[in-house]
């Protein structure tokens, strides 16, 4: 699993969110409706009391969910009853998010991580029942993860780089005194994927290049603890795993050997022998299994939006749930005796809610109410899958968000770029997203080539080709834009967000189509971040070398799609956001950005804060972020 935590920050994430760096001063902006408008407009704080909540982890007896929400402003630990009953806040940080991850098996202690101003060096800390927190991790300099559990619910395994800030060590903790034993030293700086409920098998992977892995099994009861390969295959293929059965048999893994999409199968450990689990016409994204192995919850990405398929293996077929609102479901999990449930449901419309049912009822009981009950859903807009095609032809997926102004006059439009390389743009609520659209812009989410989601080929269409046939596709996104007659095609920005901050800059200087440009923590000098990713990438670094190109020998390709030597270029107006903390894409590199564009006499607005990394997640600062946003559009677009 670390591979989901840690391979993602690298390829899917790296390049995907303030004291002021220019003294700015904070505007809400105030837009009055035209007269024909029988909706609402609302504000960036409006759109902020809603509550971001997250975590599914049901403690012992079945009586409450471990959360994260922000509703003090940052993230912290709360209590949910799965009666519906009054929600306790657990921790009360001011300063540092609390990221929840477990409660301990048999009582009420809690796991969860923080790091330091958005550094993303992470350490793991338990909260016992009396409210005292303790750093299962200490030191400088060192990023923790949670594993797993063991099933003895004794002790837990997690992850650090204590020892080699380049690899990470396994450790087993007690859960009486939480000492640790080192279980797995990593001196081959393989990635830990995931490891059995025994404790005993662990699942490492080995990225060859960008486009082929392999996974190799650990015996620790073997006297000589080597990796074994299990995953012998030719050409390019791409493994990772999922999750052990519960009874420590089979490794469930994915795989692209058997056409453009990953799919689920599972590898059984005493005979060698694989088998089919599960597949579909898109990518099988996850599958797991209730604590007791009853049901097995298996996750598809249907075109930017998640299916779930729950089974229950005893008898052999899909769960029957009984009508649920509208919406996806996320997050689920199961009681330690699968009598329960809590899932979330989330919508372009709605943020998430956590719900709980009792598996054979009929109800299903809303445990959380994250929206704002002043901002009806008849006021926002849920999005289109659209697509168009680009320059060679090629049919590039995007998501429509048209406003409500739209019925009655043309309206400006942003395309909206996600982070990655290798992201997707998906389905569900954004307060940022809903806050312009809201107030009058039409947003495309677009998924250019080198998005996942789409098949191997479609992913790797971009390798070593970025801020060139990756910026075509926003190029014409802007020409399928103009198409629509509800679209003023004079008006149209672009923005994103890290690798959608780096087209966005290159979309501003390398091309003249675009009136505005919103840069969020974007790379603008590729050398520089590619020398300087932090060490704990040091398992992913050849595959972000194919991906990207390899500073030592593709420096002057690099330097010529890099937009902060070509600042001078930038013809339009560009608004900055950077966090000052960011490990991923170092605030000089928006800096620089910054001052090359006003070397060349382009207005550029710089929004920074001080205590964020690569990623906004107090409350103020994104209210701050967001009215930034409208003021500038409103201003130049």
């Amino acid at each position: 699993m670390l591979k989901t935590l840690i391979s993602s920050a690298v390829i899917t994430l790296m390049l995907t969110g303030c004291s002021t760096a220019d003294k700015q001063v904070q505007v809400t902006p105030q837009i009055s409706p035209p007269a024909q408008s029988v909706f609402k407009t609302y504000t960036a704080e409006d759109f902020y009391k809603t509550t971001s909540v997250f975590g599914s982890s049901i403690n012992h007896d079945g009586t409450a969910v471990l959360v994260s929400n922000d509703k003090t402003g940052i993230f912290n630990a709360y209590k949910v009853p799965v009666d519906g009953s009054e929600i306790t806040q657990l921790t009360f940080s001011t300063e540092e998010s609390v990221f929840v991850k477990s409660w301990f098996p048999n009582d009420n202690r809690f796991l969860f991580s923080a790091d330091q101003g958005g550094d993303e060096l992470d350490h793991l800390f338990v909260q016992d029942v009396e409210g005292n927190q303790i750093d299962l991790t200490p030191g400088e300099g060192l990023k923790a993860v949670m594993l797993s559990w063991h099933e003895n619910d004794e002790s837990f395994f997690a992850l650090t780089n204590e020892r080699d800030a380049k690899y990470f060590d396994i450790y087993q903790y007690n859960t009486d005194d939480y000492s640790r034993n080192l279980v797995y030293k990593n001196d081959l700086g393989y990635t830990v994927e995931t490891m059995s409920p025994n404790g005993r098998f662990i699942v490492l992977s080995k990225d060859h290049s960008n486009s082929n892995t392999d996974l190799y099994l650990v015996d620790l009861r073997l006297k000589m603890a080597k990796p074994r390969l299990i995953t012998e295959h030719q050409g390019n293929v791409s493994y990772s795993a999922y999750t052990f059965t519960k009874d420590n048999e089979q490794l469930l893994y994915s795989t692209n050997e058997f056409g453009e999409f990953k799919q689920a199968w599972a590898y059984d450990i005493a005979t060698g022998s694989h088998k089919v689990n599960y597949k579909a016409d898109w990518d099988v994204s996850f599958s797991y299994f209730s604590k007791d192995g009853r049901y097995q919850v298996t996750g598809i990405n249907a075109d930017a939006q998640t299916q779930l398929t729950i089974t229950d293996l005893v008898e052999q077929k899909e769960l029957s749930l009984p009508k649920l609102p509208s919406g996806d479901l996320r997050g689920v999990n199961f009681s330690q005796d699968s009598k329960s449930m809590v899932f979330y449901i989330n919508s372009d419309t709605s943020p998430s809610n956590l719900y709980s049912h009792t598996i054979g009822s009929s109800s299903v009981k809303r445990l959380t109410n994250s929206g704002n009950p002043a901002i009806l859903e008849q006021n926002l807009v849920t999005g289109e899958v659209v697509r168009f095609k680009s320059f060679d032809g090629l049919e590039i997926p995007a998501i429509l968000y048209k406003p409500k102004q739209a019925e009655f006059k043309k309206v400006p439009a942003l395309i909206y770029i996600h982070g990655g390389p290798g992201g997707q743009s998906r389905k569900g609520y954004s307060a940022t997203v809903q806050h312009l659209v809201n107030n009058g812009y039409a947003i495309i989410k677009i998924n250019n080539r080198g998005s996942s989601g789409y098949g191997k080929t479609f992913f790797h269409l971009d390798d070593k080709r970025h801020g060139e046939d990756d910026l075509q596709d926003v190029v014409f996104n802007k020409k399928y834009l103009q198409t629509l007659n509800w679209v003023d095609a004079d008006k149209i920005g672009v923005m994103g967000g890290s690798y959608g901050g780096y087209l966005t800059m290159a979309a501003m200087a390398f091309t003249d189509e675009f009136k505005v440009g919103i840069n969020i923590f974007g790379v603008t000098n590729w050398v520089r971040t590619l020398e300087s990713i932090p060490p704990y990438w040091e398992a992913f670094r050849k595959s972000l070398y194919d991906e990207l190109g390899d500073p030592a020998t593709d420096k002057e390709r690099l330097h010529n799609i890099s937009p902060v030597f070509f600042g001078h270029q930038v013809k339009s107006p560009v608004l900055v956001v950077q966090g000052a903390n960011d490990p991923r894409v170092l605030k000089i590199e928006s800096d620089e950005m910054v001052e090359s564009i006003r070397a060349g006499g382009t207005h550029v607005d710089y929004l920074v804060f001080d205590d964020e990394g690569h990623g906004f997640s107090k409350k103020d600062n994104r209210i701050s972020a967001s009215n930034k946003y409208l003021v500038f559009l409103q201003q130049y677009l």
